[in-house]
């Protein structure tokens, strides 16, 4: 009998933290739930926009070429999108790679976006709305051990949505948020300015016309930069859109790019507003 008893004080102290975790895991995963439905109320809801090639004759030759590889004539222009990824991922740049699965959601037509990325011991969220970025970490998913914020999460969290518009090209269109330069050939310099906040990207192009790296100087604090690179791979057709199916990024170190996120894309979405 006495050994019974203490099997069960043993079962319900088990119990106890596992209820805790698994009940703090449904209560961040309910708070995601709303969040991305506020995030895609913003999504404009006027009247639907759709491509047409002649409206490219003012831009870059390389930007043109890209638009014209990746979408189709009639293409609506999209308003939300949803994706889920693997992929691995560093804490730091020094430290080993460990597996991470992610699931994002983005304005489109405004810059926008959440991410969540989850591995084996902790949960990420990136995210940047209404001019406004800002990381969080949860260590199992649940106890909060990280929330940084201010002008520079504001800034690199912007330049994040900006390299990932691969994945949703009518947002760099002539009439959106961004804004088009000549460099040379194979590459030409993207501006965005959102809720007084203005940055730029390098953008590379293959021989295949397809928009394969992003480069831009993002700040690591008040007064410093850093290069930051984002690559993009193996393109495919989505719903009718080319789109990267692979993507890296990673920091200039002394010359040499040192990734810290390799993503396979898993699932897309265009204009499905629900959380997954």
């Amino acid at each position: 009998m006495m050994k019974r008893n203490t099997n069960l004080l043993i079962l319900s102290a088990l119990a106890v933290p596992i209820i805790a975790l698994l009940t703090g895991r449904w209560l961040v995963a309910r708070q995601v739930r709303r969040d991305v439905a506020d995030l895609f109320a913003l999504a404009d809801a006027g009247l639907t926009q759709t491509y047409d090639p002649a409206q490219l004759a003012n831009l870059p030759a390389p930007v043109q070429r890209y638009f014209r590889h990746v979408l189709k004539p009639g293409q609506t222009y999209l308003r939300t999108v949803r994706l889920q990824h693997d992929g691995e991922f560093k804490t730091d740049l020094k430290n080993d790679w460990m597996p991470i699965t992610g699931e994002e959601y983005f304005l489109a037509d405004k810059p926008g976006y959440i991410w969540i990325g989850t591995t084996t011991w902790f949960t990420a969220r990136d995210q940047y709305v209404t001019g406004e970025g800002s990381l969080t970490v949860h260590l199992l998913g649940t106890l909060p051990i990280q929330h940084s914020s201010g002008p520079a999460f504001n800034q690199g969290e912007l330049l994040r949505w900006l390299a990932e518009t691969a994945w949703f090209p009518t947002s760099l269109l002539p009439g959106g948020p961004a804004v088009w330069s000549p460099v040379d050939d194979h590459s030409a310099t993207l501006t965005l300015t959102d809720h007084g906040l203005t940055v730029s990207c390098l953008m590379s192009f293959n021989e295949d016309d397809e928009l394969v790296r992003c480069q831009a100087q993002r700040q690591s604090d008040e007064t410093h930069f850093q290069t930051w690179v984002c690559r993009l791979f193996d393109y495919r057709e989505r719903h009718g859109v080319l789109v990267p199916t692979q993507a890296e990024a990673a920091y200039l170190v002394d010359g040499e790019e040192k990734p810290y996120a390799r993503f396979i894309l898993r699932d897309i979405k265009f204009d499905e507003p629900v959380a997954y």
